[in-house]
């Protein structure tokens, strides 16, 4: 029987399979306890984080035991992977489960922003009656919407936009426009620049690297269209906060969905009060009820197996 640590929310029945077979630690609030966290670890056999937990060097030299690193979700900027490769850990994500989610949730935040009527119920409520103010929204269909990353998540993304009538172009910088995703999905591959200056809403997909790192600063975000969207749903840090504040304040770009931050949690943030058009989550993008069960379950079917 081999001993697991599980340190983040996942779903009951995965716990409960994993429980069946073997000696599980099960605390959603522990990933806020380091001091606890690296006793609970000391002994274990195979640990299970989702993005908020820190398999640094300080975390791996505190479970010598440990074979399996369960990754509950796809980023992998939190766990030291060349580390967990050094003590022939094994890192497993959980690939694909949540790309519906994700996929939603940026078609989902494409059309409230461009249509900009869904923010007013607290005016409304009031007695207000914004109808002139309110009836520039814009339709979806036959807007563009550019993909910066064009992994699972970004073709998922790709098929859905297109499915609600919008045109889709993608750059991804592993990938070139030969390609036969690109023919398959009837998507455009276009170079960067190009993508901005042509996109009514933009979505990232990509991680985040030393490359990625406040790619989208303030000279970047004024090529993009005006007017446009701006939707995060990859990583924090590519995104200079306080500038994508100052544009869309200055109403330089049409709205922005940010579900992921270079903190997290997001700290009380002066630059983003008062931005019209803007909406923050809490890095939830990829989390739903369905999309726990897929990860979870997937998850406990590769640490079950990995221990055999």
């Amino acid at each position: 029987m081999a001993r697991i640590v599980i340190t983040e929310f996942m779903d009951e029945n995965a716990v409960m399979r994993l429980s069946e077979v073997h000696d599980v630690t099960y605390d959603p609030l522990l990933v806020d306890n380091l001091t606890r966290l690296i006793k609970e670890v000391a002994h274990a056999d195979a640990l299970i984080v989702r993005n908020r937990t820190q398999v640094n060097s300080e975390l791996i030299e505190a479970m010598p035991k440990c074979r399996i690193v369960g990754r509950l979700g796809v980023g992998l900027d939190n766990i030291d992977s060349i580390e967990c490769g050094l003590r022939s850990i094994k890192v497993i994500p959980a690939n694909g489960a949540n790309a519906l989610s994700v996929a939603e949730y940026v078609v989902t935040t494409a059309l409230l922003l461009l249509r900009g009527s869904y923010l007013s119920s607290s005016l409304v409520a009031q007695g207000h009656w914004p109808r002139n103010a309110l009836s520039k929204g814009r339709e979806i269909q036959g807007k563009t919407i550019g993909l910066i990353g064009f992994g699972s998540i970004g073709q998922l993304t790709a098929k859905l936009a297109k499915n609600l009538g919008m045109k889709v172009v993608a750059f991804d910088k592993e990938m070139t426009a030969s390609d036969p995703v690109f023919d398959e999905l009837k998507v455009s591959f276009v170079e960067l620049d190009a993508l901005l200056a042509m996109s009514d809403v933009v979505s990232l997909h990509i991680p985040l690297l030393p490359s990625t790192k406040g790619l989208f600063d303030a000279k970047r975000l004024s090529l993009m269209k005006r007017n446009s969207i701006l939707i995060n749903t990859s990583r924090g840090g590519i995104i200079d906060e306080p500038a994508l504040a100052t544009a869309l304040k200055e109403t330089r770009l049409g709205g922005a969905a940010l579900d992921v931050f270079d903190i997290e949690p997001l700290l009380a943030s002066t630059h983003f009060m008062d931005c019209p058009n803007l909406v923050l989550t809490p890095h939830i993008a990829g989390v739903t009820e369905e999309s726990n069960i897929r990860v979870s379950s997937l998850i406990a079917d590769k640490v079950l197996e990995a221990l055999q």
